[in-house]
């Protein structure tokens, strides 16, 4: 049996299945780019390339470096570099601040990732119900059970359901990962965040 053949199968349940599956994959792809470049930036890493061009080069080479890094890491750090002069509690402050705007872009569309895996067999489920009705129904017209006409509506039901699951199944273990992925970096961005502000207080460079 062909893709075509097995989508007419289903019934007209398939399309809104389809639908799911293509918000899924799109999501799917740009999470995994999104995340990719962010794995590749670890926190950690970024301060410390901050802390050596601060030791090296000075506090204005060190913002100029941050500046161009893009990552989340950086502007988190630069928010807090921008207000070194304002004591720790403001440093804090704008480092918490951008530190939400920046993790609130990570969960970008995990919301819909979510709800996809959700939707996708429920709909399957509503596709059951409506090939089983068909069934019926074509079993009430004919006056009698006739094999064909049972095994048509069915198969219907069958599809839809698989379909669903089988949507449902690989986003939800996609969603798994990059949830954890996006818990990790807000970990490491934690204790990044922690590392720079002992640092600016060790070199005396912020104030209690």
């Amino acid at each position: 049996m062909s893709l075509v053949e097995y989508f007419n199968k289903g019934g007209s349940m398939m399309w809104g299945l389809l639908v799911v599956a293509i918000i899924a994959v799109v999501l799917i792809i740009e999470r995994i780019i999104t995340l990719w470049i962010v794995h590749n930036k670890n926190p950690l890493r970024v301060f410390e390339k901050a802390r050596d061009i601060f030791e090296s080069e000075g506090m204005d080479a060190a913002r100029e470096y941050l500046a161009e890094d893009k990552s989340p890491m950086a502007k988190i750090l630069l928010a807090g570099l921008e207000k070194i002069d304002r004591g720790r509690a403001v440093v804090e402050e704008a480092m918490t601040m951008k530190a939400s705007g920046e993790l609130a872009f990570l969960d970008r569309g995990m919301i819909f990732l979510s709800a996809s895996a959700t939707v996708a067999p429920i709909l399957g489920f509503l596709g059951t119900v409506t090939g089983m009705i068909k069934a019926f129904n074509a079993i009430a017209l004919a006056g009698e059970v006739e094999p064909t006409l049972v095994a048509a509506g069915i198969s219907e039901a069958l599809i839809t359901t698989a379909t669903g699951l089988m949507i449902a199944a690989p986003v939800a273990v996609f969603y798994a990962a990059f949830s954890s992925t996006i818990n990790s970096y807000a970990r490491k961005a934690e204790e990044a965040s922690n590392a720079f502000i002992e640092y600016l207080l060790e070199k005396g460079l912020l104030k209690e």
